[in-house]
């Protein structure tokens, strides 16, 4: 009687292992397809940030910012012969 009281305890133990092995397995997969997930989304924020710091040197450049001043805010270069120079 003990001895089959024995065996179904470890039938027990071992379907309840059983059963943890195959969950584990199971949150690993589902954490991989996550980790995954999030790589390909860093990657393609990887890429747009690149894209956008392209775009933000292409429209910084000097030539650029040198004629929007130019036509929107009507700047031009100093005349010297306009400069006064005050000394203390």
């Amino acid at each position: 009687m003990m001895l089959r009281i024995l065996n179904v305890c470890l039938v027990l133990v071992i379907v309840a292992s059983s059963i943890g092995v195959i969950y584990s397995k199971h949150h690993n997969r589902m954490l991989y397809v996550e980790l995954r997930q999030l790589e390909t989304n860093r990657d393609n924020l990887n890429v747009d940030w690149g894209r956008l710091q392209l775009e933000q040197s292409t429209w910084a450049t000097h030539g650029r910012v040198e004629s929007a001043a130019r036509k929107r805010l009507k700047m031009r270069n100093v005349d010297y012969a306009e400069v006064v120079i005050i000394k203390p």
